[in-house]
């Protein structure tokens, strides 16, 4: 197994009373451990697994992630094993402070997980809401400019129809007309300021 390298001993904060320690046997298996010994290592997983997946789990009180926060503390144990200082606690307080540090990390990260998916929840909410919203207002604007449409004369009403909803140009509307061109843009004129007045006083 890779335990890393660069960690160094000295500088470390170590959890657990100063002093000597109240089980030397777990401290010279995490001694073992730092200098690669993987039988060592196992020797202190299974004495110490136990007691770290209990702390997980009342901390983040989830059977599957104290599971997971179990492992990663132990591999954490593995690969940072030469932090462990005797002289200033006992291993077994070492891995716990180690196991309840990542426990309280698994905790807020879950939370901010939630936290992002709530907010993410409600920006959909009112994403949806908008686009029902301009739907609606959409349709309602649509029913008030037919309204309009119908009270202009057919002389106002035909060109706007042909220009704006068969998208014809000016001069080819006065061609399915049969009219100058300058009248067309006369009536389109006359149409579009009764078309606004309609829809002014409908609002």
């Amino acid at each position: 197994m890779d335990r890393g390298s660069g960690a160094q001993r000295e500088g470390d904060t170590q959890g657990g009373r100063a002093g000597a320690s109240d089980d030397p046997g777990l401290d010279r298996l995490l001694i073992r451990a730092a200098d690669g010994d993987e039988g060592a290592f196992a020797e202190l997983y299974d004495a110490l697994a136990h007691t770290v997946l209990g702390l997980a789990t009342r901390v983040v009180r989830d059977k599957a992630q104290a599971e997971e926060v179990t492992q990663d503390v132990m591999v954490e144990v593995w690969r940072t094993a030469d932090r462990f200082q005797p002289a200033r606690g006992a291993a077994r307080n070492w891995v716990l402070t180690l196991a309840h540090r990542r426990a309280v990390d698994r905790v807020r990260s879950v939370a901010a997980g939630r936290a992002r998916e709530l907010r993410a929840a409600v920006r959909e909410q009112e994403r949806s809401f908008d686009t029902v919203a301009e739907e609606v207002e959409t349709r309602e604007e649509r029913r008030v400019v037919f309204r309009c449409l119908t009270q202009l004369t057919r002389e106002l009403r035909l060109p706007l129809v042909l220009a704006y909803y068969e998208g014809l140009t000016y001069a080819e509307v006065a061609e399915a007309l049969s009219m100058p061109a300058g009248t067309v843009k006369s009536r389109m004129r006359q149409g579009l300021q009764r078309l606004h007045d309609c829809m002014e006083a409908g609002s």
